[in-house]
């Protein structure tokens, strides 16, 4: 699919990125492209998962809700805008840490538009979240430090300009500003779960590229899986270091295993091409997986506290 967009910018950016990609070295850059992983998948889903199947299921469902509807306000914000990214007009500005590794990098659906930066916005939202809800100096330095390497990052390697992850940062802390606000006014959750998909179902009238359709998913998955869960799972967190590391694998283990089943009935060709039918099969696999794992998956935890329940009861 050819590049298509908007394509606006500073000459400063511009500058700015050919000197640090020209001047940093290979290894610099390098090193400095895995602060991006701070604001993806993987980590982001490892430190949710920890706080919301071991530590704190409440403060779990806050950090969930903040980096879902923060991801979702980010896409509806790059279908507006639908600035191209970097590399799509500058010879010079190189690529380095693509967002889908598997498709085109010059497929804008698959690779996304580039304002705001979606990494800056998840860095922020996550760890501000626990910044705000913990009140830790300790969280509040890396509230601080986090987004800031993790946007830094996003521009060193290509994949944005200095303003996108401007607006990445901003929108990471209205999110979390406006969530937890919400939160403390809306105490039915029927009711604040209606007011957020109310103010990010629009989009699906404008809103052509992966990234919005894979936040949706998360967003009715997660919600539905938490509903769940409050109304008929009721696990108890653990502070036991064995059971809080084998629940974060087994969530893992759950969301990479069922991303890659529900893709086999399809081809990659199918999943990659942009198609409304494409787009709305990964509505659905987001979806299904985070009501697996936010929902579902607890289930297995009443074993385990059934389990340790016995124990108690036989040791003298």
């Amino acid at each position: 699919m050819a590049a298509s967009g908007n394509t606006f910018f500073f000459s400063w950016e511009v500058n700015l990125m050919e000197w640090l990609q020209t001047h940093i070295g290979g290894a610099g850059i390098s090193i400095i492209s895995l602060f991006s992983m701070f604001g993806e998948e993987l980590l982001l889903i490892l430190i949710l998962g920890f706080v919301y199947w071991s530590y704190d299921k409440h403060l779990g469902r806050t950090i969930g809700l903040c980096a879902i509807m923060g991801l979702a306000w980010n896409t509806m914000a790059k279908n507006i805008a639908l600035r191209r990214r970097p590399y799509f007009d500058h010879e010079n500005i190189r690529i380095l840490r693509v967002v889908e590794p598997e498709a085109d990098i010059y497929d804008i659906a698959a690779q996304g538009y580039s304002f705001p930066s979606g990494h800056s916005t998840n860095a922020s939202t996550v760890f501000c979240s626990l910044a705000v809800n913990l009140r830790k100096r300790v969280l509040v330095v890396i509230a601080v430090l986090i987004p800031l390497l993790t946007g830094f990052s996003r521009f060193v390697v290509g994949a944005h300009y200095p303003t996108d992850v401007l607006a990445g940062w901003l929108l990471g802390v209205v999110s979390v500003l406006i969530i937890q606000a919400l939160q403390k006014r809306v105490k039915n959750t029927l009711a604040l779960y209606g007011i957020l998909l109310a103010v990010t179902v629009p989009g699906l009238f404008y809103c052509k590229s992966a990234d919005y359709f894979t936040a949706m998913g998360l967003l009715i998955g997660f919600m539905g899986g938490t509903l769940l869960e409050g109304r008929c799972v009721h696990f108890e967190n653990t502070r036991k270091p064995l059971w809080m590391a084998v629940r974060v694998l087994g969530g893992l283990a759950i969301y990479f295993a069922l991303n890659t089943l529900l893709k086999l009935p399809f081809s990659k060709e199918f999943l990659s091409d942009g198609s409304t039918a494409a787009m709305l099969v990964r509505y659905g696999r987001y979806a299904v997986i985070a009501f697996v794992d936010f929902g579902v998956y607890p289930m297995l935890f009443k074993l385990e506290e059934r389990t340790a329940a016995r124990k108690q009861g036989t040791t003298p």
